[in-house]
C-alpha cells in the first residue's frame, strides 16, 4: 500500500533526479538522514512506484540523432481498433520517443529524434504505412532552450 510522501522523501526524489548515480552514503548526506533510514526510504519509494527506473541520459547529437521533431497528428478515426493499431505503430518505431493524446485541435503529438530531415521522411513513410492518418505535419526544433526529465517534486 502506497504511503504519502513527506519533505524528506521529496528531497530524496529531487537529488536522485539530479544524479541517479549517488551512493546511499552520498544521498543520505545530502538529505541529512542516516544511511539506513535513507536506504529504507529509497526502497519504499521504489516499491510504491514513485521511482520507476534509473537511466543514463544520452546526448542525442553525439550519437547522431541531433534533430528533434514534433509530429502533429489529426485523424478522422477514433475507433478502438484504429487506436490499438496506432499504439502498436508508434511503439514499434524507436525514433518516436514520446506520444501524447491531446485535447483541443490536435489528436496526437509525437516527439521523435532523428539524424536529419531525410531520416524524418523515412520515419513518416513507415508510420503512414502502418496506420491511416488524416493530417500529419512536423515541426523541427531549431533550438532546445530547456529539456529536462526532472519532475519538480519539491513544488506543491
Amino acid at each position: 500500500m502506497s504511503q504519502e510522501i513527506d519533505t524528506i522523501d521529496r528531497k530524496i526524489l529531487a537529488e536522485l533526479q539530479r544524479d541517479g548515480t549517488l551512493s546511499v552514503d552520498q544521498l543520505s548526506e545530502r538529505v541529512s538522514l542516516s544511511r539506513n533510514a535513507c536506504w529504507r526510504r529509497m526502497r519504499r519509494l521504489e516499491d510504491d512506484g514513485y521511482i520507476t527506473g534509473r537511466v543514463a541520459l544520452v546526448d542525442a547529437e553525439k550519437v547522431g540523432l541531433g534533430l528533434s521533431v514534433f509530429i502533429l497528428v489529426r485523424t478522422s478515426h477514433h475507433e478502438t481498433d484504429w487506436l490499438a493499431k496506432f499504439r502498436v505503430a508508434v511503439v514499434s518505431i524507436p525514433e518516436i520517443t514520446g506520444v501524447y493524446r491531446m485535447s483541443g485541435d490536435l489528436d496526437y503529438v509525437l516527439r521523435a529524434r532523428v539524424s536529419d530531415v531525410k531520416a524524418y521522411d523515412r520515419l513518416y513513410q513507415r508510420l503512414i504505412a502502418k496506420v491511416p492518418l488524416s493530417d500529419v505535419s512536423a515541426s523541427f526544433v531549431m533550438e532546445e532552450i530547456k529539456e529536462t526529465t526532472i519532475v519538480p517534486v519539491e513544488l506543491r
